[in-house]
C-alpha cells in the first residue's frame, strides 16, 4: 500500500490561511475600485469624454511604481495594475482593439501588453486593414507595429502614417522571441519555413546554418504561418510560443532570432474625432513626418530649431517619397511635449522651413 502524502506543517498552513484571507481582502478592495470606476464613467458619459487615457493610466503606473516598499518588483506593478484598470473600463464600455491576426500574433500580444486582456479584439488580414477598421470606428484603437531592433523600421506602417487620418496615442515595446514550430517534433522532412517577412529577415542566419536548403515563405503574419505549418506535416512555422499553443504545434527549436535581445515597437492609434490627443504625462514623445525641398543645407535647416530650443531627437528615419526626384520623408520623434513652450516653438520654426509637415501624434512613453 502506498504511503499516503505527508501532512503540511502547521507553519505552511498558517501562511496559507493567512494567503487566503488576503486574496479575499484584495478582491473586496478590487470590486470597490471597480464601483468608484463604474461612477467616473458615469460622469465621463455626462460629460462625454472618453474612457481610455493613456497619459493618466501612466501616471497612475508611474506613482505606484515609486511609492512601491517591495519586495514586489517595480516592473511586476505596470502588467498587475493594467490588468486592473482594463478590467475597470471593460465595466464602463468595451474597448475594441485591431491588431494584426489571427491569434497568437506578436501584435495581439502587445495590444493586451498595453489594454490588458478585458478587451474585444478585433484580427485584421494586414497592416492596411487595421488602420481601416481604426478610421472606419470598427475598433477604437489600432495598434501597429513601426520599428524592429534587428531588423528596422515596418516601412509598411510608415508608408501608411502618411495619408491616414489616424494618429498615435501611445507605444508599447515588445521583446519578440521567434520559435520554429512545428506538427513533427524534427527538423526533418520540412520543404518550406512560413513566416512574415521580418520574422524571415529576423531569423536568417539560423535558418542559413541549420536549413540552407529549405524555402523561406512569407506570409501575412507569424501566426498565419503557424496556421498553416497546423495543416502541413512538411511546412514549419516561425512564430511565438502563444502560437505554438494556439495551433497545437511543438516548439522545434526556441528562440531562433538573430539578435538575442531583440524587441519590436508597437504604436497605438486612435481617430482624432473620438479620441483627444494626450495630455502631458512629463515623458513624452511627439512624432513626426516632414520633407524639405530638395537643396543643399534643407537637412540642416530643418534641425536647426530643434537645436536652438533645446528639443531632442530620439529617432530619425528617411523614406522615399516616390516622386522620381530622389526626395525623401523624414520621420522623427521628438522629446517633450507642444504644450510645452520650448517645444511648441521649436514646432512652429521647423513647419516653417518644411515643405510638408504632419505630426503624428504625442503620447507618454514609459522612462522606467
Amino acid at each position: 500500500m502506498a504511503d499516503s502524502p505527508a501532512s503540511p506543517l502547521p507553519e505552511l498552513l498558517a501562511l496559507r490561511t493567512q494567503i487566503d484571507g488576503l486574496d479575499r481582502e484584495l478582491l473586496a478592495l478590487l470590486n470597490r475600485r471597480a464601483q468608484l470606476a463604474q461612477q467616473v464613467g458615469e460622469l465621463k458619459k455626462k460629460e462625454g469624454s472618453v474612457v481610455f487615457r493613456p497619459e493618466r493610466e501612466a501616471q497612475v503606473i508611474d506613482g505606484l511604481k515609486a511609492a512601491n516598499p517591495g519586495p514586489l518588483k517595480s516592473e511586476s506593478v505596470a502588467p498587475i495594475w493594467r490588468e486592473i484598470m482594463s478590467a475597470c473600463r471593460a465595466l464602463e464600455t468595451p474597448t475594441r482593439v485591431a491588431y494584426l491576426g489571427p491569434a497568437g500574433t506578436f501584435s495581439e500580444e502587445a495590444a493586451l501588453g498595453f489594454f490588458g486582456s478585458s478587451i474585444v479584439r478585433v484580427p485584421c488580414a494586414n497592416f492596411d486593414e487595421v488602420l481601416h477598421q481604426t478610421v472606419a470606428g470598427a475598433a477604437d484603437f489600432g495598434v501597429v507595429p513601426v520599428e524592429n531592433s534587428t531588423e528596422g523600421v515596418v516601412t509598411r506602417s510608415l508608408d501608411l502614417f502618411l495619408t491616414t487620418p489616424l494618429f498615435i496615442i501611445g507605444e508599447t515595446s515588445l521583446v519578440v522571441k521567434h520559435n520554429l514550430l512545428r506538427r513533427e517534433n524534427s527538423l526533418g522532412g520540412i520543404k518550406a519555413v512560413c513566416a512574415h517577412p521580418q520574422a524571415l529577415a529576423q531569423c536568417h542566419g539560423w535558418l542559413s546554418n541549420h536549413l540552407p536548403q529549405v524555402e523561406r515563405r512569407p506570409v501575412a503574419s507569424n501566426a498565419e504561418g503557424a496556421r498553416l505549418a497546423a495543416a502541413d506535416t512538411g511546412l514549419a512555422a516561425i512564430a511565438s510560443e502563444r502560437a505554438g499553443s494556439e495551433f497545437g504545434l511543438h516548439v522545434v527549436a526556441p528562440a531562433i532570432q538573430d539578435e538575442a535581445h531583440n524587441r519590436t515597437r508597437f504604436a497605438i492609434l486612435a481617430h482624432p474625432d473620438r479620441h483627444p490627443r494626450p495630455a502631458a504625462s512629463g515623458h513624452d514623445c511627439t512624432s513626426l513626418v516632414v520633407s524639405v525641398a530638395n537643396k543643399p543645407g534643407a537637412v540642416h535647416d530643418m534641425l536647426v530649431p530643434l537645436k536652438q530650443h533645446g528639443v531632442s531627437m530620439s529617432r530619425f528615419e528617411s523614406r522615399p517619397a516616390r516622386s522620381g526626384q530622389w526626395e525623401y520623408y523624414f520621420y522623427i520623434d521628438l522629446q517633450g511635449h507642444p504644450d510645452q513652450p520650448h517645444v511648441a516653438q521649436a514646432l512652429r520654426e521647423l513647419r516653417g522651413v518644411c515643405a510638408f509637415f504632419k505630426v503624428l501624434g504625442t503620447y507618454p512613453i514609459d522612462v522606467h
